[in-house]
């Protein structure tokens, strides 16, 4: 149950209401996170679907976005964001062992997408600077320094739906990640 107040969709005026129709006419659906988030503040949930949009047109593949969030948000423990993001990589054509793995910082078969998760792994639960050899690991892996910009952006993004979903307790919409 949300500890954030949330209103529902069809009482949402202004600019909420804006963002709500656009989410609906996009996914079918408002998820609960994005309910909430625009009942509080439409202008965080207009930035975070400017990020995901921005993220889009990034030099990362939408399945390579979707690497990041999943090991970010297995690092958050954010059971919201796994669920998402689970249904996320699947449309992306990650499969399902591939997308524990990277959770779970294990081999997926795909040295390049493993370095790009443990980039992201390493990234979200350091302090300081990141060791150079976790730089160089993943420019050895292929990935480009306009590559590794996306990758923190795509940290960022999932960061602050992490954060909201840990604070609000976001009821599930989707099916739980396994």
């Amino acid at each position: 149950m949300s500890r954030l107040t949330t209103q529902a969709v069809s009482e949402a005026t202004g600019h909420a209401a804006q963002l709500f129709t656009a989410i609906k006419g996009s996914l079918g659906k408002v998820p609960n996170a994005y309910v909430t988030l625009g009942t509080n503040s439409p202008i965080a949930l207009e930035t975070a679907l400017n990020m995901d949009a921005a993220l889009r047109k990034s030099s990362l593949s939408a399945k390579e976005v979707e690497v990041v969030k999943l090991a970010v948000s297995q690092d958050a423990q954010c059971d919201y964001c796994l669920a998402a993001h689970t249904l996320a990589g699947a449309r992306s054509g990650l499969g399902g062992e591939t997308m524990l793995n990277v959770r779970h910082g294990q081999a997926s078969g795909d040295a390049r997408i493993d370095a790009l998760a443990a980039f992201a792994h390493t990234v979200f639960t350091t302090s300081g600077e990141v060791p150079a050899e976790v730089v160089a690991a993943v420019k050895q892996a292929g990935y480009s320094d306009a590559q590794i910009v996306d990758a923190l952006l795509a940290i960022a993004t999932i960061t602050f739906t992490n954060l909201f979903n840990r604070v609000n307790a976001t009821t599930l919409d989707f099916p739980p990640a396994p």
